[in-house]
């Protein structure tokens, strides 16, 4: 089914945004996972409050595991789907409900003829189960392929910088290609994730990210997020542009392997 999971290795990107001091004691999380599941945020959850609480840390870091913890909660209680996302859906012999659909007011999907199903609260990893269980009280013998696609701005020394939309479990440097790659002298160290103007993945993060092929659900991104690519000075090397390029080309899932999503 087009919501699969691809061996892709995972480290708790959250924990090591907020808190790298904390590294050994990140929670453990499952390494195959394109998305993130519940039990895996319950833990992180756990985790911050318990770092938010303890003596162990400084108040700047505590402070900051609170914060995390409030960004965590919030994920799980609202879910992560908003008004305007979209979602792909493939229902084997019904090509009424094989179509791209975009969440509606109330963070509902709207499907012809069949009503509306309730997206606020779930996550990316429990879309496909929500849609089988809604379809499957109309739909005998349901078989059934779906996929959530998130609207990204890419930003700076990338050939076709813009919004584009694009599969949720894509890995960060394939997001990256669909945008032209990177193009002339790139900061490598300056490529940054942000959100409503503030800086939100940045430094040893980003490069983590593009080195273990991290998807854009384990990131956390979301709708309207932008991808920064800073051109290096002209009086920098070229080694950032030679690292880039070097992560963005060896990984097993290629721009090949990205044009096969949408198909």
């Amino acid at each position: 089914m087009l919501h699969r999971i691809l061996p892709l290795g995972l480290g708790s990107v959250l924990l090591t945004i907020a808190i790298p001091t904390m590294a050994q004691d990140t929670p453990k999380v499952d390494p195959a996972r394109s998305y993130i599941a519940r039990p895996e945020l319950d833990s992180l959850l756990g985790f911050f409050e318990r770092s938010a609480a303890s003596p162990a840390y400084s108040a700047r870091l505590r402070e900051r595991a609170e914060s995390e913890a409030g960004a965590v909660r919030g994920r799980l209680q609202g879910g992560d789907f908003q008004v305007g996302d979209r979602v792909v859906l493939v229902v084997d012999g019904q090509p009424a409900l094989t179509d791209t659909f975009t969440v509606g007011n109330g963070e509902v999907l709207r499907l012809p003829e069949l009503g509306e199903v309730e997206l606020a609260g779930v996550l990316r990893s429990e879309l496909a189960q929500r849609i089988e269980e809604f379809l499957g009280r109309y739909v005998k013998e349901l078989r059934l392929e779906s996929r959530s696609l998130v609207r990204i701005q890419f930003d700076g020394a990338v050939a076709r910088p813009g919004f584009y939309t694009v599969p949720s479990e894509t890995p960060l440097p394939d997001a990256i290609m669909v945008a032209g790659g990177p193009v002339g002298t790139v900061d490598l160290d300056g490529i940054r994730v942000e959100r409503r103007g503030r800086r939100l993945l940045t430094g040893r993060v980003v490069q983590d990210a593009l080195a273990e092929g991290k998807t854009l659900d384990q990131l956390n991104l979301r709708a309207g997020d932008r991808i920064v690519i800073p051109q290096r000075s002209s009086f920098g090397s070229s080694e950032g542009t030679i690292r880039t390029i070097s992560l963005l080309v060896a990984l097993p899932f290629t721009i090949v392997g990205l044009v096969s999503l949408f198909r």
